[in-house]
């Protein structure tokens, strides 16, 4: 079974402008864990999912410092500035992962899964020709696995 057998084909997708509320509110009233975003000429440029709207409710942790005989090296303030940015986020463009993964529309299912499970990433978007053509999810394997 390929990918394009059990793709999601209608994708939603949304604006780098649109606002982490709106996003919120779609993603509830159209049962979707996430969409492409494209800019302005319809192009991809990134996904998000349930998880950036998350974090708008995570508890900041600050940095840790470890001493060293020259100072102080900070540990982390990478990884803070961005959790600080995506916690602090009003539009899509701000959340959104612009480093991910897509797939063909003709590779196995078995293929797909394997992407997904060793690069931990669950929502990829499908592209035929540099098109986005459609979306696949860890939902859409559960469910073709299930209609075998």
């Amino acid at each position: 079974m390929k990918v394009n057998e059990v793709m999601t084909r209608n994708v939603i997708t949304v604006p780098e402008e649109m606002s982490v509320h709106e996003l919120a509110e779609l993603l509830v009233e159209k049962n979707i864990s996430g969409a492409p975003v494209v800019d302005r000429e319809g192009k991809l440029v990134g996904v998000v999912q349930e998880e950036g709207v998350i974090f708008q409710d995570k508890k900041v942790h600050l940095p840790t410092f470890v001493n060293i005989s020259l100072g102080f090296l900070t540990l982390g303030i990478k990884r803070f500035e961005e959790e600080m940015k995506k916690i602090t986020a009003n539009k899509v463009g701000e959340i959104m992962d612009k480093d991910f993964l897509t797939i063909s529309p003709d590779i196995s299912i078995e293929d797909a899964a394997t992407i997904m499970i060793e690069n931990k990433q669950y929502y990829f978007p499908v592209l035929s020709n540099d098109k986005l053509v459609g979306v696949m999810t860890k939902k859409d394997i559960v469910r073709a696995i299930a209609n075998i």
